[in-house]
């Protein structure tokens, strides 16, 4: 077993925030009307992707009744439909859609997770739950740090959680540390040489998509963008 699967395998396992505990689990019990005959995940959903992934996305939590209910990052709810068809069309998603973990979607050189891995009330987490949850992030991009070029941060959130695990992975973040904006791009250089490439753009959800704060072809731009730092076009 490799090191990131292995992880991934401990993350799935994680009962450290007594509150999403207690959340993602009532949510796996009562579930949504609609999905009454599923059996949700109900646990910490792990990273997606590939081991030697040259571009990372950095969410923020598990949607209640899409990644706490099919146990797979930005999975079967309209902020998965958002960023895998963005995905799909920029060559970097087999498919368009992410609907369960068998639906046979592979990604290309991309890699997705969070800085939190259970879902939350409200889908807002509490600055201590980041805290918490931070090392698992942390090792993640550790374990990833040979081959990863470049990171794709979705909202602020997800922005002040990844920063600091940046800096602890070895990357040299600059002091200040940059504001979160859609578009914003940082070049951030390795303690060994290895340069990195981190992209800010606004969150999949829906109050942004819906809105049109966030447009696909604005997602399209900054996933573009992030490829070919990574090289992967």
């Amino acid at each position: 077993m490799d090191a990131l699967t292995e992880l991934d395998l401990r993350v799935s396992g994680c009962r450290a925030c007594p509150r999403l505990v207690g959340w993602r689990e009532e949510v796996a019990r009562t579930k949504r009307a609609a999905f009454a005959d599923q059996t949700y995940w109900g646990r910490p959903v792990p990273g997606f992707g590939p081991v030697d992934a040259r571009l990372l996305i950095v969410g923020l939590a598990p949607a209640a009744h899409g990644g706490n209910r099919t146990g797979r990052m930005f999975t079967g709810d309209r902020s998965g439909d958002v960023l895998y068809q963005a995905l799909y069309d920029e060559g970097l998603a087999s498919q368009p859609t992410s609907v369960a973990v068998d639906d046979g979607l592979e990604l290309y050189g991309v890699r997705v997770t969070a800085p939190v891995h259970c879902a939350p009330p409200d889908n807002k987490p509490t600055p201590g739950e980041r805290e918490t949850c931070r090392p698992w992030l942390l090792q993640e991009l550790r374990l990833l740090r040979p081959t990863l070029r470049a990171v794709v941060v979705l909202g602020a959130f997800g922005w002040q959680a990844t920063l600091p695990a940046l800096a602890e992975a070895g990357w040299q973040v600059p002091r200040p540390r940059p504001a979160f904006a859609h578009g914003a791009r940082v070049a951030l250089d390795g303690a060994d040489g290895g340069a990195l490439a981190l992209f800010g753009c606004f969150h999949v959800s829906q109050r942004n998509t819906f809105t049109g704060r966030l447009t696909p072809a604005m997602l399209r731009e900054v996933l573009r963008a992030a490829a070919r730092a990574a090289e992967l076009r």
